[in-house]
Parts: C-alpha cells; structure tokens; sequence
C-alpha cells in the first residue's frame, strides 16, 4: 500500500497548489513532501508538477498521472467492497452529485431507507449543476449523478431516465390557480421568480419562450428552489421546479400545476455513472436500487 501513500500524497498537493499547504493538510514536514514528490518524478521518468513562483500546478503529464490515481484508488475501494461482501460484511462509501431538487425528500428518503439495511455504508451528497455533475463524475469526484437535463451526456452512462414535467408554484389565490390548463405565455404574462441559467428548468422555460417569440422578465433569479418554494408565499408571483423536489404540506398550501407540453417538452431526469468505470460494490447496489424506485414511481404509467 505505500504506493497509495504517494498517490494520496501527491493529490494532496494539487487540491493545496502548494507543496508547504499540502504538508500541513497531511501533517509531514514540506522538505519530507518534496522529496516524495521528486522521487516519484525520477521513478516515472517525468515531472508532473510546475513549480510556480507562489506554488505548483500539474503539467499535461501531471494531469494524466491525478486521473490514473483517481481510477486506481476507485477500483481499489470496489475490490475491498467485494472482499468485504465475501465475508458477509456490508460497508462502503456512496458520493453523489445531484440536482438541488434531490434535496428535501427524495434523497433523504432513500439514503436512511438504504443504511437502515447497511448501516455500514456512509455517503457524501453534494450539489451541482447539470455540467458540474457530468465533470464530477468523470474526474471520479463522485460516483453517481443524479441531475435534471445534463448538458452533454458524452461519458454520461444513463442507468435510469424518467419525465419530470415543469411544473408551477404558486399561493392559492393567484390568478393562475384555477386555470385547468396553464401555458407558458400565461405564466410569463405573471410575476416569476426563475432559476438561474446554469440550471435545467430555466433552461427548458428561456429554450420555449424563445420559440413562442416571448421574453422572461423575472422578478427575482436565484439558484435557490428552496427560496422559490418560500418565496411564492411571500408575493403573488410564480416560481417553477420539477414535482420530485416538491411536495403538498398542508400548513403551507400551495398550488403546483404542470406547464403545458404544447409549449414546454417534458424534461428528464437522470440517474447516471462516468462511462466504462466499474463501480464499487456499495454505490452500484444503491444505483441499482434507485433506478427501481424511480422506474416504479415515474414511468410505470409510460
């Protein structure tokens, strides 16, 4: 394992840029670092740091050294899960990155349902844009992507798919609420509080406006859905998200209706892996699993 030591040493100082940070992140001297560094640089042939006036920065080669010791360490973790299912243990270590929509039901959900059945199993879920998800997974950041609308899918492995139709928020009162079918133009022709550009929603409502020859003009932007949902409450206006971020709670009443398909196209959600990686034990079993949940829950009526 001491060449993990290295590895772990030499990721280390590209997350610091700086060979004296990463020696304190890692509690060794900055000369005992160096040398570690330039011994692995005399052994594979070629430096992979530049050193900097105020640091270090990987070189091309460096970067292709970072990317083979991120695909090192993650087959390393799946064979240690597989060790470890032969001995009945269940254990491991689940990233993912996802769409804020994930956040306040159905990840929280899922996540304590599965580690009442492992409760060996810890996982780390953060936050990302549909483009920062996609990269997320091809540096080995995270193991799963959970993101509405991604942007490129090129090393995207598509595990699960299911429509999640633009859908509005809006108090009780609002004008809207009682309209039985609810089109783009109405909406526009409203106060609205819209997500920010980088996000999946916002693009598939600016893609349609543009096609009906209409302008958004929002009252507020935010990368927030959580701030929408509180916001609409606030001030007659609408907001707009996708129905797996969203649920009724009676001591909040809200009205949430899906826009039209004759003018915005269902989105899609998807559940998804970098391309060609085997994934762990632990986070393949729970794809596995959550690709079943949201194939029962989303597409049983297709």
């Amino acid at each position: 394992m001491k060449h993990l030591q290295t590895f772990f040493l030499i990721e280390a100082v590209n997350r610091a840029g700086s060979i004296r940070k990463a020696a304190e992140d890692m509690n060794i001297t900055a000369s005992a670092l160096n040398r570690r560094i330039q011994r692995f640089e005399a052994e594979f042939g070629s430096q992979i740091f530049e050193r900097l006036p105020r640091g270090v920065r990987l070189n091309p080669a460096g970067e292709l050294v970072i990317q083979h010791i991120r695909s090192q360490v993650s087959e390393l973790e799946r064979v240690q899960n597989q060790v470890a299912d032969l001995s009945g243990e269940r254990r491991g270590h689940i990233s993912i990155a996802c769409s804020q929509a994930m956040l306040p039901y159905f990840l929280p959900a899922e996540i304590a349902r599965y580690r009442e059945e492992h409760p060996g199993v810890s996982f780390s879920v953060n936050v990302r844009d549909r483009a920062q998800a996609e990269q997320d997974l091809s540096t080995f950041a995270s193991d799963l992507a959970l993101v509405f609308e991604p942007v490129h899918l090129v090393d995207f492995e598509i595990l699960c798919s299911i429509p999640q139709p633009v859908t509005v928020l809006m108090a009780p009162d609002h004008p809207l609420a009682e309209k039985k079918e609810l089109r783009l133009r109405d909406c526009l022709d409203y106060a609205h509080i819209l997500p920010s550009h980088h996000i999946g929603v916002r693009h598939l409502i600016e893609t349609s406006a543009h096609r009906l020859s209409r302008t958004t003009a929002p009252i507020v932007e935010t990368d927030s859905f959580e701030f929408i949902r509180h916001y609409v409450l606030q001030e007659k206006c609408i907001g707009f998200q996708i129905p797996i971020g969203l649920q009724v709670n009676p001591s909040r009443p809200m009205v949430l209706k899906e826009i039209s398909s004759k003018d915005i196209p269902i989105g899609h959600l998807f559940l998804g892996q970098l391309k060609g990686r085997t994934l762990p034990v632990a986070p393949s079993r729970f794809a596995l699993r959550l690709a079943a949940i949201l194939e029962e829950r989303y597409n049983k009526n297709l």
